[in-house]
């Protein structure tokens, strides 16, 4: 019993069922009064005529005396005084077509004989409707006569009154029952059904926007097989479909995230970081100058060598090892592989990011550069050694060309950091003056003195050899 409470709640409440209740029974209301007003006229014309039957019983024998040669005035007079008081027949008037007054009684009518004209009948309703008058010819041989009376019609208008009520409420029972009806039918079929798909979209929508688990659609409940029912498949189907799209695409945005987290790394390998954000906006070329950074250069001594007597996958892999543990000291201290040059190694401290102890994190990672060289072996069971070279200056770094992009320094600073390595010592770590400056507090230095280097004349030199 609730339950069909709360339907009928919710079919009231709806606009659609107002809408629906309001042209139903404004129509038929409508209809009604349409055939209402003829009714009505029916009705009045039918009591009338009962009045004029009255009349025509009264004075039908007063039709046939003057019909019979007798006198009208006498028989008029006679009749008359035989009506009863309580009688419909309230006055009346007898003329001859002439206009001579033959006689009269009660009330007199409103129409008089000149009304009658040509017409054989004529009748008149009094403003209030609580008179009617009828006026209608005698024919005789010798003369015609003119009949006019009048009626007591005040209990028609009662008794049409009645009516109208009787036939209002008729219809009012009808229009409510009728309204009703179709409400009922149409909410059942109609209307509910529409209630019921509008919470399960808007239920589906929320599903959809927050990545929720399928709802429980109350329409797929609903056994249909009309237009409805089309509607309701439709919509599941609809709502299977952008399911479906959705898994296919969240499925698509998964891998291109991932693929795109691969490019993401494979461009910060390439690329520092900076550098990287920076590209992405803009691929012109970039840029920077650096006042103060050090730079170191590493190299296998007889990698060359060795290079010939092993296959180059074994070739790729040993270096790949050697290489990825250098990597891993560059990420330990924070500095920045620029390259790999055969089997030279270049990293350098204080960009992109300028750091204050460049000069310290670069010495450090050489310290730790020996001793990791030392756990890799030759074929013949040797260990490799390395030459490595470091300087301090001013570069100029940046990115140049449209393809196969490499983060990569310019200056002075980095030849002489170049020859600190092609002229150095194996096993040694070779700094110039200006690196040695920065280091000399912290670090074991051991002078080497004045090498010739090529372009600079006699450049004075040291040999890193550890922590003081």
């Amino acid at each position: 019993m609730l339950t069909h409470l709360k339907i009928w709640i919710q079919l009231f409440q709806a606009k659609l069922s107002r809408y629906i209740v309001t042209w139903v029974f404004t129509s038929i209301v409508v209809v009604e009064i349409a055939i209402l007003i003829p009714s009505y006229w029916r009705r009045e014309d039918e009591l009338l005529s009962k009045l004029e039957n009255v009349s025509n019983e009264v004075f039908s024998a007063l039709v046939y005396k003057i019909e019979q040669g007798k006198n009208p005035q006498a028989m008029f007079n006679m009749i008359t005084k035989k009506l009863n008081p309580d009688s419909v027949i309230r006055g009346g008037i007898l003329y001859q077509t002439d206009g001579k007054l033959i006689g009269k009684f009660g009330e007199q009518p409103d129409i008089s004989y000149s009304n009658m004209g040509k017409n054989q009948v004529f009748k008149l309703k009094s403003q209030d409707k609580k008179r009617y008058d009828v006026a209608w010819s005698i024919p005789q041989q010798q003369q015609k006569y003119i009949l006019i009376v009048r009626h007591d019609s005040s209990a028609i208008q009662i008794e049409l009154y009645a009516f109208l009520i009787r036939v209002a409420g008729l219809v009012l029972v009808i229009s409510i029952f009728v309204t009703l009806t179709t409400m009922l039918t149409l909410g059942i079929t109609v209307i509910r059904p529409i209630l019921l798909l509008r919470d399960d979209l808007i239920a589906a929508g929320e599903a959809i926007s927050l990545d929720l688990d399928d709802p429980i659609f109350a329409t797929f409940s609903l056994q249909r097989e009309d237009e409805m029912g089309e509607v309701i498949a439709a919509f599941k189907q609809m709502f299977q479909r952008v399911r479906q799209e959705i898994s296919d695409r969240q499925i698509v945005e998964a891998c291109l995230r991932d693929e795109q987290e691969k490019s993401e790394r494979l461009l910060l390998n390439i690329l520092p970081a900076e550098i990287a954000q920076q590209l992405k906006q803009d691929q012109s070329a970039i840029a920077h100058r650096f006042d103060e950074v050090t730079i170191l250069f590493a190299d296998l001594v007889n990698f060359t060598g060795l290079a010939a007597q092993i296959s180059p996958i074994e070739l790729v892999n040993l270096l790949n090892q050697i290489f990825s543990s250098f990597d891993r000291l560059a990420e330990v201290y924070g500095l920045e592989k620029i390259k790999t040059i055969g089997d030279a190694y270049m990293v350098v401290g204080g960009l992109p990011t300028p750091r204050a102890d460049h000069a310290i994190s670069v010495a450090q990672m050489a310290l730790d550069m020996q001793k990791s060289i030392s756990q890799f072996q030759t074929t013949t069971g040797k260990s490799f050694q390395l030459r490595i070279g470091i300087n301090t200056g001013s570069v100029v770094a940046g990115v140049i060309g449209l393809k196969k992009f490499s983060y990569d320094l310019w200056g002075d600073a980095v030849n002489l950091a170049s020859r600190m390595e092609s002229h150095g010592v194996v096993g040694k770590i070779q700094v110039s003056e200006t690196t040695y400056l920065h280091l000399k507090d912290d670090y074991q230095l051991e002078k080497r003195g004045g090498i010739p280097i090529k372009g600079r004349g006699t450049v004075t030199t040291y040999f890193l050899s550890g922590n003081l």
